[in-house]
Order: C-alpha cells, then structure tokens, then sequence
C-alpha cells in the first residue's frame, strides 16, 4: 500500500506564501513524476504543477499559477513541494498531491495515486 502524505496548507492573507509538501510512504514504488491538483468547492480538479523525480522536468498550468508557484522534487524521498507566493483569495482549494509510475500530464485521470488533501484558505 503506498500513502501519500500531503502537508503545509493553512490560512494566510492575500500576498503571502505558503509551502505545501508532499512525501509517499507504505510499499516502495519508484514514481515516473508528482504533481499537485486544486479543487476548490463546486468546481472540478484543477490542474496546477508536476514534475518528473529524475530529470525534474516542470510543467505548470500557465493561467493561473505561472510566475506566483513553483514545484520542486526529493526524489530520494519520493517527496514534491509547492512553493506558492503571491497567493490570491482564488487560489482557495483543497491541494492534492497525486503521483504516477509512468507519466507526467495535467489530466487527472493519468495519476495512479492520490493523497487525502491539504486545504488551503486566501483571505482577502
């Protein structure tokens, strides 16, 4: 059983940061890449980072995150981190981190496993 572990999430004013990290546990699995997902209430998962553990090979959604958050790897640790700054009222989700043995995507559905969440609160 592998468990992915999501922490750092919190309340912070509009303008601040916050690091959200990320670290699997239970069976080894060596990961292809790790990523980060938002969904905010009523709305659909959202895409916003992922990185590939070896090459750490980026991809970000460019609309609402690029330039304010920044993914990085351990990948000794299986671990991925979300540096987020500059954080906007709508940046308000819940953040889940997600992993996959073959893949790098933004699409969801391509991720083999998922952690539980962090929630993340931008107050204006």
């Amino acid at each position: 059983q592998v468990q992915l572990v999501e922490s750092g999430g919190g309340l912070v004013q509009a303008g601040g940061s916050l690091r959200l990290s990320c670290a699997a546990s239970g069976r080894t699995v060596r990961f292809y890449a790790m990523g980060w997902f938002r969904q905010a209430p009523g709305k659909e998962r959202e895409f916003v980072a992922a990185i590939t553990l070896t090459g750490g090979n980026a991809i970000y959604d460019i609309n609402s995150v690029l330039g304010r958050f920044t993914i990085s790897r351990d990948s000794a640790r299986n671990a991925v981190y979300l540096q987020m700054n500059d954080l906007k009222p709508e940046d308000t989700a819940a953040y889940y981190c997600a992993a996959d043995r073959r893949t790098i995507a933004s699409n969801p559905t391509r991720y083999e496993y998922w952690g539980q969440g962090t929630q993340v609160t931008v107050s204006s």
